[in-house]
């Protein structure tokens, strides 16, 4: 079982793709693969009247959070330069403490 796991609180994510790129330059990944990539929903009109239109930032496969880099105290490049400050790593039974207060837009990636 995962150690770690990231959230993701994407209300808060402006689509930078800073993740991607921080993530492609520590890994050193061709173009054709990603270990995070920013996913766009919208711009949808709701029957509310209201409009969606979020970005997601899903890791791939890929993605092990940077076990290295955590191992050595070091934050992983995603988190580290995400603008939005919307990407954490948190322990895996520490889940529930981190999503407390959170927004209702949360996803959690465990490896």
């Amino acid at each position: 079982m995962a150690e770690y796991a990231m959230l993701i609180e994407y209300k808060y994510c402006t689509g930078c793709h800073a993740c991607e790129v921080s993530c492609r330059n520590e890994k050193k990944m061709p173009l054709t693969e990603w270990g995070i990539k920013i996913n766009e929903m919208g711009p949808i009109k709701m029957s509310n009247g209201k409009w969606l239109w979020d970005y997601v930032p899903v890791p791939s496969d890929l993605c092990d959070l940077c076990a290295d880099r955590l191992a050595e105290g070091k934050t992983a490049p995603c988190v580290l330069h995400c603008l939005g400050a919307c990407m954490e790593i948190v322990k895996v039974d520490e889940i529930g403490k981190a999503l407390a207060g959170k927004s209702n837009k949360v996803a959690v990636y465990l490896p």
